[in-house]
């Protein structure tokens, strides 16, 4: 129920008033509230922020209608004003507009007329309400959001290996607040490293929530050293046995032995890794195992390989490859060869920069498409 402010000097108005708009009254479709001269409209204005239109008479003594309207422009920006004023006035009429009266009614007052323009300002101010809704709920959900990215970026090693043995450097960055990739590694016992890279099928909350679980699942059964294969197959039942939106999860999971210089590895259907050793590129082959979520595998596959002096891994999701120009052109993954290809030398950090450097020359003023995720090691030896 809209509060509305009449303001008028005479004495007979609010008997007037509410004789008139009895029926309105009655059915609670507004309420009404007088004031004799703008000083004192001012004063219940500022005690009542309820009040959203104020219907003024111009001519009133202490303060006049025209005054009023410039302190309610000034204090109380959301209140629409309608000015009443003798018919034959119309240049303090056109000063009323000019200083932002919503409408105007001219005397000797027609009451019809005046319902219409109650009628059309209080629906004015019901779109203006729901639009201010709209907004705070919008301005709500992005706050939420903000703390989810921060939530979301802090479960992500932000703290990368750089020694002489190994260098292991990752970025990921969401085409929304949130994103569904993630990369991770950790260490499983003081000579094994476990490495992960994987890309949840959608974007947004649900597939960041997605993300989630699938994180914490596969870091809880790598850290209890067992192979990547049997990992995979044991997050893959759990998140297929609980799946109601048809999630699924593309997973590549290896373990490097720094002592050994093998890393085995399975890929749930994720981009095959990238391999530079000896300044050749290559690609790691398949394990031939599907992603995460979609059936209840009993089994994934494994390889081996054995790592040299200076090999280079680098692992991506699809928001590299598949990222778009403003010609709506694929990066592709022979861009990304070539450039692995012209910078064998490069650190893990430093490849990764140069990727996305490209990658954002390649793309510039073409919205991000697909969330972009980089997880480079080099393994420099003993």
């Amino acid at each position: 129920m809209t509060k509305i402010l009449i303001v008028d000097d005479e004495p007979d108005v609010e008997l007037l008033m509410k004789q008139r708009f009895r029926r309105q009254l009655k059915d609670n479709e507004f309420n009404l509230f007088f004031a004799h001269n703008g000083i004192e409209a001012l004063e219940l204005l500022s005690k009542d922020p309820e009040v959203r239109m104020v219907i003024s008479d111009i001519n009133m003594p202490e303060m006049d209608g025209l005054t009023l309207l410039d302190n309610i422009q000034k204090a109380y920006p959301d209140v629409m004003a309608i000015i009443v004023s003798a018919y034959g006035d119309m240049n303090n009429i056109r000063t009323a507009m000019n200083r932002g009266a919503f409408d105007f009614v001219t005397k000797p007052i027609n009451f019809e007329d005046l319902t219409t323009t109650i009628n059309k300002t209080l629906d004015h101010i019901k779109q203006l309400l729901s639009a201010e809704h709209t907004k705070n709920k919008l301005e709500s959900i992005l706050y939420e959001l903000n703390i989810a990215k921060e939530i979301q970026q802090s479960i992500l090693p932000k703290e990368f290996i750089n020694n002489n043995i190994l260098q292991v450097h990752a970025k990921m960055t969401p085409a929304k607040e949130v994103g569904g990739d993630f990369y991770d590694f950790f260490w499983i016992n003081e000579d094994e490293l476990g490495l992960v890279i994987a890309d949840v099928s959608g974007k947004g909350v649900p597939a960041a929530l997605f993300m989630t679980v699938s994180r914490t699942l596969i870091r809880a059964y790598a850290t209890k050293e067992i192979s990547p294969g049997k990992c995979l197959q044991k997050v893959n039942l759990l998140l297929e046995n609980s799946n109601a939106n048809n999630m699924f999860v593309t997973t590549f999971y290896g373990i490097l032995n720094v002592k050994t210089k093998k890393f085995t590895y399975s890929n749930g259907g994720h981009n095959l890794p990238v391999l530079i050793s000896n300044g050749q590129l290559s690609m790691l082959p398949a394990t031939k195992d599907m992603a995460l979520g979609i059936m209840p595998l009993e089994h994934f596959q494994e390889n081996t390989i054995e790592l040299k002096k200076n090999d280079l891994l680098f692992l991506y999701t699809d928001g590299v490859t598949e990222a778009m120009n403003k010609q709506d052109k694929c990066f592709g993954e022979e861009a990304l060869q070539v450039i692995l290809k012209n910078n064998l030398s490069l650190s893990a950090a430093d490849t990764i920069e140069k990727v996305e450097i490209d990658l954002k020359a390649f793309t510039v003023g073409a919205d991000q498409s697909d969330d972009i995720t980089m997880l480079a090691i080099r393994y420099l030896g003993d």
